[in-house]
């Protein structure tokens, strides 16, 4: 006999048993996949002479960086290890294996190309041998820890593609300046010839490298001693007896301590404006620390007013002044330290020159004739600077003259068969016509250069044509500018300019006599001209200047049909007519059938035209909200349209264009219409209304319901009083009262 309730609890023990079956069942499957997937390898290949990145992920427990221990193994043996910054490298290893770094910017390790970023146990191994080939294994320990291993223990395989002919390449190299550089090329067979190469030339090129340089039999490259100069990259390449081939290379780099390599004896820098003393060195390790003294003391240009230390350490100066003229010595440190100060730098400030004699601002000569133009200059001294320098033993700086030279302000040569010049002073003979034009003396010394200008003018000669033409244009007329052949009194011009399709030339003479610019007016818009200037003295006319081509702004009113070109921007722009004005009066309103927009005829625009042209032909143009761009457009020869399907709730502009005779456009103000949402609207007026009915409704039943209510109670009441034969004690007077007066006898009934 079964016990009561030992059945449900059998049942229960085979659910909970169950239950317990599955978690254990789906906690311990993913588990054993973590593991299967933990001891599946990476395979990777690799060329001789390549490099390979092994790629290993370091998993901290609950996320939290520790400090830990990072081991590579091959094959049961530390080939890599690295700990707290130090890195420990096994033989035949060294100086080919090394940790990924650190890209700052990403804050991460740097990414392969496959673009997944390394982890922080992944290292590089470069100059791949033959030898290289097997299993590797990444181990991460973490030694304040208990246990102090972690989820770890990736397994890589990698294989050698080793080739026929090399078996040993080259690998990375860093060595002081003097010492020596070794480059392992071993080769497999003994035929082969070994050919080195540095940065892509061949070593037979390179006279300097070669003569320090001894390749042995097998391959291997020797440079002794290094020279600065020696950093780069290394190739060798093997070819057999059959012609095959098969390189590979390294980097080398020769490190040295920060020393000078430049010192200029004399150093000018200009008095009253901004100057540069360099430090001409050269530093591997990069520069740490650079040391300016001026005579024979500390100079610390963070002291000093308006000097201050670049990043390459030169010293800037702000402003020269006297007090910057001195002996100054540089001295460079890097993490090697310093091969010694520069040999001093004597800085001169020397001032602008300054002129002695000018030449006139003009000269006249006839064909045929000489002329010759004056000109001297010298150095501006500085008096109390030369003192300053007697005090300190300074010699003077060298006496001279500024440099003089001559040339053409327009860059033309002067003629060299036909000038001299002797002691600054310009002398030309048989002048020609072609001579006549600004001429500038030229003064140079270590500070600056100053000039003076002259022009020669040529007597009854012609103008020569202006030149730098430009143009700026509107709707209807072009601004002109240009520069004059050469100045000269009573030069008068006038612009020729006609139509990019015609063949007739209009001319607007310029009133002012010397002017250089001009302004035409009355031109059609979006139209191409074509542009010169002629110029004019009392010789008769000069030349024309190059022809220029520029377009006014706006549409142009010579296209073959005019309501194509009108441009579906409301911004425009619009041309402008002489005939007409703009359409007035745009008005939309609503019709039955959409909205109906309405203008007025244009006015004549000038006093010459009384009347506006009879045949007009209208386009109308409508955007939608704030955007420019035109969704519709309709012509017609009406001062109307009707509008239909615009959208609800939406704001539209509206724009009319006249086209008039000979295709003239004029384009009215913008009318903005906003349509109402009707149908929202409609919406919401239906929802009021249903919502006012069902209110009319519940107080109509509220108050039927309410007086049935009360005749029932009523009703009940008089049902009540029969059955008592009296009226019922708290019923109301108002309601009974008569019944009682009918049945009441004594002093026991209640009324």
């Amino acid at each position: 006999m079964v016990p009561p309730g030992s059945a449900p609890r059998r049942r229960r023990v085979k659910d909970i048993a169950c239950v317990l079956l599955v978690f254990v069942a789906c906690s311990s499957g993913p588990s054993s996949a973590l593991l299967d997937d933990e001891k599946q390898p990476t395979f990777l290949t690799a060329s001789v002479g390549e490099s390979v990145v092994f790629n290993c992920q370091v998993e901290f427990p609950h996320d939290i960086a520790i400090p830990y221990i990072l081991r590579w193994n091959k094959e049961g043996n530390t080939v890599f290890s690295w700990y707290d910054g130090v890195m420990t490298s096994s033989e035949g290893y060294a100086g080919r294996v090394s940790r990924v770094a650190w890209d700052h910017q990403l804050q991460q390790y740097y990414t392969g190309v496959n673009h997944q970023a390394y982890g922080k146990g992944a290292v590089n191994l470069t100059s791949i041998r033959e030898s290289d080939q097997g299993w590797y294994e990444c181990r991460i320990y973490f030694p304040n820890r208990t246990p102090n291993t972690g989820r770890n223990g990736t397994w890589f395989h990698l294989t050698v593609d080793g080739g026929t002919l090399l078996a040993i390449p080259p690998i990375n190299q860093t060595t002081m300046e003097g010492e020596s550089a070794h480059f392992k090329c071993v080769t497999k067979e003994e035929g082969a010839t070994v050919t080195w190469y540095k940065d892509g030339v061949q070593f037979s090129e390179l006279p300097s490298l070669s003569s320090r340089s001894r390749i042995s039999s097998d391959g291997s490259l020797t440079i002794s001693p290094t020279d600065m100069g020696d950093p780069g990259y290394y190739n060798c390449e093997v070819t057999n007896e059959m012609g095959e081939k098969q390189s590979a290379g390294a980097h080398l780099n020769v490190e040295y301590k920060a020393k000078v390599i430049y010192s200029p004896s004399e150093q000018h820098l200009p008095h009253g404006r901004p100057g540069l003393l360099d430090c001409h060195f050269r530093a591997n390790p990069p520069l740490t620390y650079l040391r300016w003294e001026k005579d024979g003391f500390l100079f610390d240009p963070y002291n000093v007013q308006g000097v201050f230390l670049m990043h390459n350490g030169s010293l800037y100066f702000n402003k020269v002044d006297s007090s910057h003229g001195g002996m100054y010595t540089c001295i460079p440190y890097n993490e090697l330290g310093t091969e010694g100060p520069s040999l001093p730098m004597r800085v001169l400030i020397t001032r602008p020159p300054v002129f002695t004699i000018k030449p006139n601002n003009l000269y006249v000569r006839k064909i045929g004739e000489t002329i010759s133009m004056p000109c001297d200059a010298r150095h501006d001294v500085d008096e109390s600077a030369l003192t300053a320098d007697a005090e300190l033993g300074v010699p003077p700086p060298l006496s001279g003259k500024p440099v003089l030279s001559w040339t053409r302000k327009d860059g033309a040569l002067i003629p060299h068969a036909r000038s001299s010049i002797s002691g600054g002073n310009l002398t030309i003979v048989n002048i020609q016509k072609e001579d006549r034009g600004f001429y500038q003396c030229v003064a140079s010394n270590e500070a600056s250069t100053i000039t003076a200008e002259a022009e020669l003018m040529i007597e009854n000669v012609a103008p020569r044509a202006p030149y730098n033409l430009t143009a700026n244009s509107t709707l209807t007329t072009i601004s002109l500018r240009w520069v004059p052949g050469y100045r000269k009194p009573k030069q008068e011009y006038s612009v020729w300019y006609r139509r990019e399709d015609s063949s007739e030339w209009k001319t607007l003479k310029i009133l002012s006599v010397g002017t250089r610019e001009a302004v035409v007016p009355n031109l059609n818009p979006g139209t191409t001209y074509d542009i010169m200037v002629l110029s004019q003295d009392v010789h008769g006319d000069g030349m024309f200047s190059k022809a220029i081509r520029v377009r006014t702004k706006g549409i142009s009113p010579y296209s073959a049909n005019t309501s194509k070109r009108v441009l579906n921007d409301l911004s425009g722009p619009f041309g402008f007519s002489e005939v007409m004005g703009p359409p007035k009066n745009v008005t939309v309103t609503v019709h039955s059938e959409g909205y109906l927009v309405s203008w007025e005829p244009p006015e004549p625009n000038t006093i010459d035209v009384q009347e506006t042209p009879a045949q007009l032909v209208y386009t109308l143009r409508w955007a939608q909200g704030s955007q420019e761009h035109v969704i519709g457009k309709a012509e017609t020869a009406d001062t109307s349209f009707l509008v239909k399907g615009l959208e609800e709730d939406q704001t539209y502009h509206f724009q009319v264009v006249a086209i008039g005779p000979g295709d003239a456009l004029s384009a009215s103000s913008r009318f903005v219409l906003h349509v109402p949402p009707y149908r929202r609207m409609k919406a919401i007026m239906v929802g009021v209304l249903v919502g006012v009915s069902f209110l009319l409704l519940a107080a109509v039943a509220s108050y039927f319901g309410r007086r049935a209510f009360l005749r029932h109670q009523k009703n009940s009441d008089r049902k009540s009083r029969q059955g008592h034969g009296g009226c019922t004690i708290g019923i109301p007077r108002d309601r009974n009262e008569e019944d009682c007066r009918a049945v009441v006898h004594d002093k026991a009934a209640y009324c």
